[in-house]
């Protein structure tokens, strides 16, 4: 098994978490001030990660400018998200609507992966594609 799977079951454990919480959230709260305490929470939890890696002795952390950049847009990406997830619950999206935004935000993380990342184009990976554009289309029926 690859060393980065069982982070790859967390993050995903993790995020789904997210989804439900926010639906919970979602109709007790407006959607700018439920995602800015989300990101707020967010920032907090890494900074206590980042203060355990300075005090445990591990502080291995580095940047450069391109990448400052780019996780900034990720951020603006994940509240502009975060406000989006909140609004669908609000307007009484269903939360296995989630599956079906995830199925196509796969598909096109792969595609992109292959087109512009230049990772190998495998029968496994286009039938993953192929499978989360399926299953988006099965969903997105309900």
């Amino acid at each position: 098994m690859t060393p980065w799977f069982w982070y790859a079951i967390g993050a995903a454990v993790l995020y789904r978490a997210h989804q439900i919480f926010t639906k919970l959230a979602a109709d007790r709260i407006s959607e700018g001030l439920g995602g800015f305490i989300v990101e707020a929470s967010a920032a907090l939890t890494i900074l206590i990660y980042l203060a355990y890696l300075r005090f445990g002795g591990t502080w291995k952390q580095t940047s450069s400018a391109p990448g400052v950049v780019y996780s900034v847009v990720t951020g603006v990406c994940v509240g502009a998200g975060t406000i989006l997830f909140f609004l669908l619950f609000q307007k009484g999206g269903p939360l296995s609507a989630v599956p079906m935004i995830l199925a196509g935000g796969a598909a096109l993380m792969a595609i992109f992966g292959i087109a512009f990342f230049r990772e190998p184009t495998t029968a496994a990976r286009l039938a993953g594609i192929v499978l989360a554009l399926v299953g988006l289309f099965l969903l997105r029926s309900q």
